[in-house]
């Protein structure tokens, strides 16, 4: 397709709940802009982890050309918003040199966030503080980060992952050192970028979802999903395994925690449950044009009426 202004710069944005469609339709999308597709799936950066973070297969891969897909190891610790966010947007200012339209596609709102809108920015405080309170905070367990987060900012502990202790005791940092909530801070001044960001998400109802969920869950046990965590189960610590759907209950079934039909349902559950929360913090976002699966020629008919100026475009 022949943009209407071949001087903007697009990065269309297909996110959504888990096993909605997103990989699908992100590359019908990427084909008809002739296009890239940056991936903004949190546990699809990691090389170790394949069948359970659902990744687009080698054919979809071959379809169009994807980045940030298995561009870590589950052996870095240090990797965050912050980061991918500085790491995206120099790729996209390359990128954009020799093309117009760029195509995120993902789940993880606080990615996308951090490349359409900037990283959030808290007050400054006494570095002293910081350190006091993140030495305190790193000998708390789980279970306590989670009581202490809900009594102090109940707005973030309604869609953050509670069991990330790195995200529950940053925003628990955050309040002790400033007195403000997390949630109060993280609206911030949206940084300058030289692209638009047109926002495009997949739904569906309820039981709808939860059926495909399920499907995806069996699919991914029948692709060998078991054996891919008995290999990685040497490194069940790290907390990328450890807090990740699909892995940590079947460590415990391989430590006789759970039977193997109780891991299987509790994945299912803990999947559904995850979709909940994605659609918590996008619905909170009022620039995302919503669609059912399937109707990939309305969505594409909704991206061209952005760029052709009929409305703002976030």
């Amino acid at each position: 397709m022949e943009l209407k202004n071949g001087n903007t710069k697009y990065l269309i944005v297909v996110c959504g709940p888990t096993a909605v469609g997103k990989t699908a339709l992100g590359i019908e999308i990427a084909k008809h802009y002739d296009a890239q597709i940056i991936s903004a799936d949190s546990r699809q950066f990691y090389q170790e982890m394949n069948i359970g973070t659902a990744k687009p297969t080698n054919q979809e891969l071959a379809e169009v050309t994807h980045h940030f897909i298995n561009n870590i190891s589950i052996h870095n610790k240090n990797y965050n918003a912050g980061r991918y966010e500085r790491e995206v947007i120099n790729f996209l200012d390359k990128y954009f040199e020799t093309r117009d339209v760029a195509v995120m596609v993902g789940g993880s709102g606080l990615f996308i966030n951090a490349v359409c809108s900037g990283f959030d920015n808290f007050e400054q405080t006494d570095f002293r503080q910081q350190l006091t309170a993140r030495n305190f905070l790193n000998t708390k367990e789980l279970e306590w980060l989670q009581t202490e987060v809900e009594r102090l900012d109940p707005e973030y502990y309604a869609e953050v992952d509670r069991k990330n202790p790195v995200r529950l005791k940053r925003a628990l940092e955050v309040i002790y050192t400033t007195g403000k909530k997390y949630s109060e801070q993280r609206i911030g001044k949206k940084a300058e970028r030289n692209f638009i960001s047109i926002k495009t998400g997949l739904n569906l109802e309820r039981q709808a979802l939860n059926e495909r969920i399920n499907k995806r869950v069996d699919a991914m046990l029948e692709q060998g999903l078991l054996e891919e965590v008995k290999h990685l189960y040497t490194y069940r610590k790290l907390h990328t395994l450890s807090s990740s759907v699909g892995y940590e209950e079947l460590f415990d079934y391989i430590e006789d925690k759970l039977t193997y039909e109780q891991a299987v349902e509790l994945i299912k559950q803990n999947t559904r449950n995850y979709a909940k929360r994605q659609m918590t913090w996008f619905k909170k976002d009022p620039n995302i044009q919503w669609f059912e699966p399937g109707h990939d020629k309305e969505v594409i008919a909704y991206i061209d009426s952005k760029m052709a100026g009929q409305g703002p475009a976030m």
